[in-house]
Order: C-alpha cells, then sequence, then structure tokens
C-alpha cells in the first residue's frame, strides 16, 4: 500500500515539475523573442506551450482518478493552472504582437526578462517542495518580489506610452502596445498566484 502511495506520489510531483520546466523553457524563448524578434523563438514558445497544456491534462485526468494525493487536490490543480496561466500568457503576449506588428520595446524586454526569472524560482519551488519546504517558501517569495518589479517596470511602460500623442497613427500604436503591456503583467500576475498556492501547500505540510 505504501509503494503504490509512493508512486501516486510522485506522479503528480513529476507532472507539476514538468509543467514548470516547460514554462521555464516558454519564457526563456519569450526573452529571447523580445530581444530579436527571431521566429524560430516565437515557434519555440508555441511548442512548449502545447506541451504543458498536454501535461497538465494528464494531470487533471490522473487528479480524476487518484483518492490519494500528496497535498490538497484543490492545490495540485489550482498550482498546475496558475503555472499554466503564465505560459499561456507569454505565448498570447508574442501571438499578439506578431499579429499587430509590434516591435519590442526596452520595457518589454526587461519585463521579459524578469518573468523568466520568476520562472525559474517557481521551478525551484516546485522542485524543493516535498523535501525542503522552507527553501520552496523561500523561492516563491522571490517569485513574488519579480512579480511587483514587472508591475513597476508595467507602470513605467504605461507613463512613458501615453506620455503624449502625436498623431492618430502614434494613438493607434499606443493601444497595439498597451495590450502587450497587459498581457506581460497579466503573467506576472498568475506567476504570484501560483507562488501563493505554494506558500499554502507549505503552510498545510509543515
Amino acid at each position: 500500500m505504501f509503494r503504490i502511495f509512493k508512486k501516486r506520489q510522485n506522479v503528480f510531483l513529476k507532472l507539476i515539475h514538468e509543467q514548470a520546466s516547460l514554462t521555464l523553457d516558454g519564457l526563456e524563448a519569450l526573452k529571447t523573442f523580445m530581444l530579436s524578434s527571431d521566429p524560430v523563438a516565437s515557434a519555440l514558445l508555441s511548442s512548449k506551450e502545447k506541451e504543458a497544456d498536454e501535461a497538465r491534462r494528464i494531470l487533471i485526468d490522473e487528479l480524476n482518478k487518484t483518492f490519494i494525493t500528496p497535498f490538497d487536490r484543490e492545490d495540485i490543480f489550482s498550482l498546475s493552472r496558475t503555472i499554466d496561466d503564465v505560459l499561456d500568457y507569454a505565448y498570447s503576449t508574442v501571438s499578439e504582437m506578431e499579429i499587430l506588428k509590434v516591435e519590442p520595446t526596452n520595457f518589454m524586454q526587461q519585463m521579459a526578462s524578469i518573468l523568466r526569472d520568476a520562472a525559474y524560482e517557481l521551478l525551484m519551488a516546485v522542485d524543493r517542495l516535498e523535501d525542503h519546504p522552507g527553501v520552496a517558501n523561500d523561492h516563491a517569495q522571490r517569485a513574488k518580489s519579480l512579480e511587483n518589479r514587472v508591475e513597476e517596470v508595467y507602470r513605467a511602460a504605461l507613463a512613458d506610452l501615453f506620455g503624449g500623442a502625436e498623431d492618430i497613427q502614434h494613438v493607434i500604436k499606443m493601444l497595439k502596445s498597451r495590450e502587450v503591456y497587459r498581457h506581460l503583467s497579466n503573467a506576472a500576475d498568475r506567476g504570484d498566484e501560483a507562488a501563493n498556492v505554494i506558500a499554502d501547500i507549505i503552510v498545510k505540510i509543515t
């Protein structure tokens, strides 16, 4: 019975790790895209987003057929969902930039770089969750701090963006860029939520 429990426990941790790892890969691709507008980076991000969706589908299937889980099943579901949302917003950011023909700005590059670092902290938190919850909490708090930095850049970007409209073309460019900034900000918000779920799990298991 104990061996069966351990096997199921590892399934969920493995799948959450896979999602977090794919999210980090995707955010690396986002960072590269912001620096170079490289279509290869865009394609890689799209591929990672699809792989992560599949990992989440498998995790949900495991949840539906498993009675005993290593952590609260609602927390497992929420952590999977919020990590998935981070990558989804990264993907939608690049998609809209390509559709709307938005060129990366320095603010976008800064936000993407910080989001990549936050994704790394989330992966570290997930990987330390079972054996070293105190260390996992440290990583989760770092992820939250990085989210705050994204929001600071976001506000600075909006202030710069709406500093003064010159003509209708400038207004259109402003509106397009604002949508991209919003997607990046939303990605940070979801990362913050994921860190909060990790913190909640830690409180329950320690």
